[in-house]
């Protein structure tokens, strides 16, 4: 149980609007990569691995679709840790690790999962290491597992259309924030700054990114393909996609 004193369900709630600022498609994209899970389980509890998972939002959502699922959540960031771990409420397993170090799978509670799932979320990591995350993935999923990765990836057939729809989609982005619909991805955090229950959390949280994240980088959906083809999956493939975001789906 965390120590520090804040209502998970309220922060819950504000990330999720805060994300669909960015992503109003966000609930069809992560049923989408559930549809994935559905498709090569046998039974109704999967051993899932909530990749770079935040707040828990897909883990959540997969306990709701999949109440016996055994659920694993990774992630580095403190605040967000914290809220996972209040909402899941022991019905997952909340793991904190680095995924820019290879040492990040011993902290796994498992070595074989089902699936893999993550969205928005590894865009933090440079070519290198996602191409060799993606062989480390490939590693812990069993003979027929799933790995799905949603973000930005556009579509190289189509650059001049992706283009437009992404500016597109920033202009609505903003006309929202403007008219207070949605917290902007930075108010959000001052939010979190000012709440004495999660103040400490933040500056721990500062502490482990000093300049922030590193620059986000959105490769087309055919350099992950690439790179998960390489890693060793037996077909690779865009299971989802809306304008400049895509789910890409790979089956070891």
């Amino acid at each position: 149980m965390s120590p520090y004193e804040f209502d998970p369900r309220a922060w819950q709630e504000s990330w999720d609007r805060q994300q669909e600022a960015y992503l109003p498609d966000r609930e069809h994209r992560i049923t989408a990569m559930l549809d994935a899970v559905d498709a090569v389980v046998d039974g109704d509890r999967p051993r899932l691995l909530d990749l770079a998972g935040g707040t828990g939002s897909i883990s959540l959502r997969a306990l709701a679709r999949f109440p016996r699922a055994e659920v694993t959540l990774v992630d580095l960031d403190p605040v967000l840790l914290a809220i996972a771990e209040a909402s899941l409420a022991g019905r997952a397993t909340v793991v904190t690790a680095d995924l820019n170090t290879p040492d990040w799978v011993a902290a796994l509670p498992h070595r074989e999962f089902d699936a893999v799932l993550t969205a928005t979320a590894l865009h933090w990591l440079d070519a290198p290491r996602l191409a060799t995350l993606y062989g480390e993935l490939h590693g812990l999923l069993r003979p027929g597992g799933v790995f799905v990765n949603a973000d930005h990836m556009p579509d190289d057939a189509l650059p001049a259309l992706s283009t437009r729809l992404t500016a597109r989609a920033h202009a609505h982005r903003e006309a929202r924030h403007a008219a207070g619909a949605a917290l902007s991805w930075s108010a959000w955090w001052d939010q979190v700054g000012a709440d004495p229950g999660l103040a400490p959390l933040a500056e721990k949280r500062r502490q482990i990114y000093p300049t922030g994240h590193s620059p986000e980088w959105t490769p087309p959906a055919a350099w992950h393909l690439d790179a998960l083809r390489a890693a060793g999956f037996t077909e690779a493939g865009v299971h989802w996609r809306n304008g400049g975001d895509a789910a890409v789906a790979a089956l070891r």
